[in-house]
């Protein structure tokens, strides 16, 4: 059965869940501000996931509906403990918000108006922007390594800063030019074996 556990299987399952509300609980500004603790927490602290694979889920968590962190976490539960992995791991992301929202929504009209409550939201704000900008330098040295992914990097950008197009066709558009240059290398490749 996929839910029944042994004793080590427990502790990993509880390792998960520790690890993820952690990340949950001190990350802010979305999925690209919590791809540096991601990266800290599962790839370099515990060594759950590589770099690359982190990337990876990163990018289809990007392509697939729904939050980007649920969807990370999902991937890298599942790829540590199968289906209940995942589903540990969606959980404890998501706890921490859960907390939180409930808490603020229960006070939220009697303390928007605190001036220490403002000074703190400006210094989240600050370090989120701070924590994007590590996170795309990051991103830039990996994914924008060649010539290729330098260039489609600015050509995205451009069409989307200058020229407004949708961030979903600029994604499938990547995506399916992806496919195609995997298939033109993969022919290129069998042509030059024989």
């Amino acid at each position: 059965m996929i839910f029944m556990t042994n004793k080590s299987d427990t502790k990993l399952l509880f390792e998960i869940f520790l690890a993820f509300v952690k990340i949950g609980a001190v990350t802010f500004g979305g999925g690209l501000a919590m791809l540096p603790i991601l990266e800290r927490e599962l790839s370099q602290k515990r060594g759950w996931v590589s770099q690359e694979e982190l990337i990876d889920y990163y990018a289809i968590g990007q392509a697939t509906p729904g939050i980007i962190a649920v969807n990370v976490a999902t991937f890298c539960g599942h790829k540590l403990r199968g289906v209940l992995g995942g589903i540990i791991a969606t959980l404890a992301i998501v706890t921490p918000s859960i907390v939180v929202i409930t808490v603020f929504a229960m006070f939220i009209n009697s303390i928007d108006q605190i001036p220490v409550i403002q000074k703190a939201l400006t210094g989240i704000n600050i370090a989120v922007a701070a924590n994007l900008s590590y996170s795309f330098l990051k991103l830039f040295k990996k994914t924008a390594a060649n010539i290729f992914g330098a260039i489609l990097l600015v050509a995205s950008f451009v069409l989307i800063f200058f020229f407004k197009v949708n961030t979903v066709l600029i994604i499938f558009s990547a995506i399916l030019l992806g496919i195609l240059i995997h298939i033109l290398n993969f022919k290129f490749n069998e042509k030059s074996r024989k």
